[in-house]
């Protein structure tokens, strides 16, 4: 009986162990578990420069590109070497950061770039881990030319292209707003932005004119007696035109008084039918003086 008994309360203890443990798994499978933190890197417009330091390998890829997605399994793998290689391994969404798309002036999908301290290579090997690897581990890439300085992705010109693509993404997004949730008609969304382009362009002409005008100034305009020899070619232009004024009523003068001259010296050469001058105050019209002259001679002739 006591056999039984000792049998019994091994077999309830057991099964209160066996509980035990149980309860124990069940706990710690309930307790929150630290993942492993993504090896996978993202760069953003906003977080971009940090790639200019250390060795970078870069994806530039789309969402909706098919080669895109058939080369994230690859580049997710590779990433997991990143650590181990001392490299860091990243990824740009071309559709969420227009800006590093037209810092890199990216024309195909899938792109890949390698960094080596701000130094740039675009990667043209195959899209396998393996060449990946290699690529890296081999240090490859030291026999690719990197990129001029002048479309490296911190010059000016790189920097005005971001702009560019992020000013294109802006307009695309305000279009899409005014189409999908103000309702306005496609047309009437492409007139609305010909108008703000053609009050923009005025206005930076304006601006660009007067800051030509501010910084670089006309010589004319700029001289201190530019006024002066202004003020004296206007007093000088005045004097030769009341010149000319005397000179044309002058000769008007000479005009009238030889007139008068000519009037003179017929009317003495017509005078009196004895030859003398007809006196002052008895002139007669053109006709009587012809009938005059005409009569005197009838006279002589008959005379003779």
């Amino acid at each position: 009986m006591s056999a039984i008994m000792l049998s019994f309360s091994a077999r309830a203890e057991l099964r209160s162990w066996t509980g035990l443990f149980l309860l124990l798994l069940i706990f710690s499978a309930s307790l929150p578990v630290s993942a492993k933190p993504d090896s996978l890197k993202e760069v953003t417009d906003g977080d971009w420069e940090k790639i200019m330091t250390g060795e970078w390998m870069i994806e530039f890829y789309a969402p909706w590109c098919p080669a895109c997605q058939q080369l994230q399994p690859v580049w997710k793998e590779f990433a997991n070497w990143g650590d181990d290689m001392g490299i860091n391994v990243a990824k740009v969404d071309v559709t969420e950061q227009p800006g590093l798309s037209g810092r890199f002036i990216i024309t195909s999908l899938p792109t890949i770039y390698h960094c080596k301290d701000g130094v740039f290579r675009k990667y043209q090997g195959a899209r396998t881990k393996d060449d990946l690897l290699s690529f890296v581990d081999e240090q490859k890439w030291k026999s690719m030319e990197p990129v001029s300085s002048w479309f490296g992705p911190s010059s000016f010109l790189m920097n005005s292209m971001s702009a560019l693509f992020k000013l294109s993404m802006f307009i695309r997004r305000c279009h899409n707003y005014m189409t999908e949730q103000l309702g306005i008609p496609v047309w009437g969304s492409y007139v609305i932005f010909g108008l703000v382009t053609l009050f923009a362009g005025l206005t930076l002409g304006l601006l660009l004119v007067f800051i030509a005008d501010y910084v670089f100034p006309s010589r004319r305009f700029s001289s201190h007696d530019y006024y002066q020899k202004k003020q004296a070619m206007e007093q000088a232009r005045l004097i030769q035109n009341q010149d000319e004024d005397q000179e044309a009523d002058g000769e008007e003068d000479d005009e009238d008084d030889e007139d008068e001259d000519q009037d003179g010296v017929w009317r003495k050469r017509r005078g009196s039918p004895e030859g003398r001058p007809e006196p002052k105050g008895q002139g007669y019209p053109d006709e009587a003086l012809r009938k005059r002259v005409v009569g005197n001679r009838e006279e002589d002739e008959e005379d003779s």
